[in-house]
């Protein structure tokens, strides 16, 4: 299986302890966002754990303690954006600390298992295409050699979206605009060294030099891994995400980044609520297990095809 650590939620930057105390222990739980007494319980033995993706806007907290990790592949999704205060209020600076750590993580275990994320971009009077453009540009130079790829996405307006970036005017370009702003970005990232792609976009942007990406993707992990994995597209997304199946390990409303286009959170108040339950030996991310919950034991498999690796045809 592939963990995705997590969709929902910034682990790396918030609950990187939990996280590594739910390695040591061999498992954790995951309730059903659409049942909240139905919990999975999910065997983390190395044998199962094809591969971790991370998501984070912040590593530090646990760059420190990879080496807890030693039995599991894995590579990051980092995402590194022009946005200030306004839009991304908790998260330290991007020129002193957000770019270096983003080098740092790099230098630690391969520019190849670091993913630049630009996303999602959103307009505003303040950050037009022009701002973008310059931000994308300063970030590019800033990690040049540090990662082979860069993901671009445009905002998408859920219901909560709309409610964490009320009081922010959004301005929508025309298609024109958009695109000669996105052609812009992909002679960018080829100028300092980078493939780029779009995440989970409708919009064909091949003609700019963009090609849609998959997050989770089959391709990378193969290489990362060493073999051949027997993975489907992921049902849960929407049709235009590219990503394989994985299982999400997260909990919706426990993000403290605090990022106004936000879609897993619905409220700074939810949020806050939510991490004072949080326990670092608990099994369920910032939840505890009651008399009331129905625990299963999620069926999981490794994905590998371990008749033959990847260097075993090589060699052939």
């Amino acid at each position: 299986m592939i963990l995705s650590v997590s969709r929902r939620t910034d682990i790396p930057n918030y609950y990187s302890e939990w996280f590594l105390n739910r390695i040591r222990e061999g498992f954790l739980c995951v309730r059903n966002p659409m049942n909240a007494h139905q919990v999975s319980r999910i065997d983390l033995s190395p044998e199962l754990v094809d591969c971790i993706v991370f998501w984070t806007k912040n590593p530090l907290p646990l760059m420190d303690r990879l080496e807890e990790l030693w039995e599991y592949p894995y590579y990051f999704q980092f995402t590194l954006t022009g946005y200030g205060k306004d839009i991304e209020p908790n998260l330290p600076d991007k020129r002193t600390v957000l770019i270096e750590a983003f080098r740092e993580l790099s230098r630690g275990i391969g520019k190849g298992k670091v993913i630049w994320r630009y996303d999602p971009i959103l307009f505003t009077e303040r950050y037009t295409e022009a701002y973008h453009v310059r931000a994308f540009g300063e970030i590019a130079g800033a990690l040049r050699g540090y990662t082979e790829r860069v993901v671009i996405s445009f905002v998408d307006l859920y219901a909560k979206t709309r409610k964490n970036m009320q009081g922010i005017c959004m301005v929508d370009p025309e298609k024109e605009a958009l695109t000669k702003f996105a052609s812009g970005l992909s002679q960018i990232a080829g100028q300092n060294g980078m493939k780029i792609a779009s995440c989970a976009e409708a919009i064909d942007l091949a003609a700019c030099g963009i090609e849609h990406n998959s997050c989770i993707d089959k391709q990378l992990i193969e290489r990362i891994i060493g073999y051949k994995i027997s993975a489907s597209k992921d049902k849960n997304q929407r049709k235009e995400c590219g990503c394989i199946e994985s299982v999400e390990v997260g909990t919706y409303h426990t993000c403290q980044n605090g990022c106004k286009y936000c879609y897993a959170n619905d409220s700074v108040g939810r949020v806050r609520e939510n991490y004072a339950l949080y326990d670092p030996d608990s099994p369920i991310l910032c939840s505890r297990i009651t008399d009331q919950d129905v625990i299963t034991e999620r069926k999981v498999r490794s994905l590998k095809m371990t008749q033959m690796s990847l260097f075993d045809k090589k060699t052939q």
